[in-house]
């Protein structure tokens, strides 16, 4: 029942025009901060334990600003139900530079791995991949959801534009299945793993496990493993970067590749902090 209520509610939001959602952002904005505020003490406890050298007004401001940016990420994302491919090239930008190290690599018929983290709009980004025309093809590494129909319509937001998807716990075998093609696998590496198992490393200033998922399947592949930073300049507009983090992963130490795109994520969210999500639970273990 709460999905047949709220289809025609998401694909409704999801047909506004980028100013009519931002307006409403703004407003949703009012709700989220100041009337229920969702995941304040979260975010605030992160914020504090993340720049100690920040006093209470300047995390303060700096909350404010996430939650500004947070309310337009849930609308942003709402979009990709039905934005168009024009719309997708207009608020998503590669530099050239990735432009060219995209072409590279398809034209000598080498498939990658993509790292990043929870920056900028990871939903739009991916869209934004989709539209490149000398690309490896884009695979997306995801959790199932638990509802089928929502798990349904969340699979359609993420493939409508020629994306592919990879269940978690199928990654190695989808790749392995696809060694033939040329194809590129992102990875969203600044989710929460288990502790056991995990790398840990001091992240923030945080004693933090990193994921290890992504070091250990692109050794297995020695494909080459490629950092995505997405920055946002203007609201709306989402310029992405890439920086090879190595090309030969077999020629690297444990953990090596691990700590490349954990110090690069820290790099990207001391320049724009307000554009990584706070309200996640990164630190609910301990070493």
């Amino acid at each position: 029942m709460a999905y047949y209520i709220a289809l025609p509610i998401l694909y409704l939001v999801s047909i506004l025009p980028f100013w009519a959602l931002y307006l409403l952002s703004d407003g949703l904005y009012i709700i989220f901060y100041y009337l229920i505020g969702y995941r304040k003490k979260v975010v605030l406890q992160n914020l504090r334990n993340s720049f100690p050298e920040k006093n209470e007004k300047e995390i303060t401001v700096l909350s404010k600003k996430f939650y500004r940016y947070f309310c337009d990420l849930i609308l942003e994302s709402l979009k990709t139900l039905t934005v168009s491919r024009e719309q997708v090239k207009k608020h998503v930008v590669f530099s050239p530079a990735s432009v060219e190290i995209f072409r590279k690599y398809y034209e000598t018929k080498q498939s990658i791995v993509l790292v990043m983290g929870h920056m900028g709009n990871w939903e739009l980004a991916g869209a934004g991949f989709s539209q490149l025309v000398t690309s490896p093809q884009l695979h997306i590494l995801y959790h199932p959801l638990t509802n089928k129909k929502f798990d349904k319509l969340v699979y359609h937001m993420r493939t409508r534009l020629g994306n592919k998807l990879y269940a978690m716990n199928e990654a190695l075998r989808g790749m392995l299945r696809d060694r033939d093609k040329i194809t590129a696998t992102a990875f969203i590496a600044d989710q929460t793993p288990s502790p056991e198992g995990a790398y840990w490393t001091t992240f923030l200033h945080q004693d933090t496990p990193v994921f290890k998922g992504t070091e250990k399947l692109a050794t297995k592949l020695n494909y080459p493993v490629l950092y995505v930073s997405v920055y946002r300049p203007e609201r709306g507009i989402y310029r992405i970067d890439l920086e090879v983090l190595t090309d030969n992963p077999k020629n690297c130490s444990e953990n090596e590749i691990s700590e490349k795109h954990t110090r690069r994520l820290e790099k990207d969210i001391r320049i724009q902090p307000e554009i990584w999500l706070w309200t996640h639970k990164r630190w609910k273990h301990k070493r």
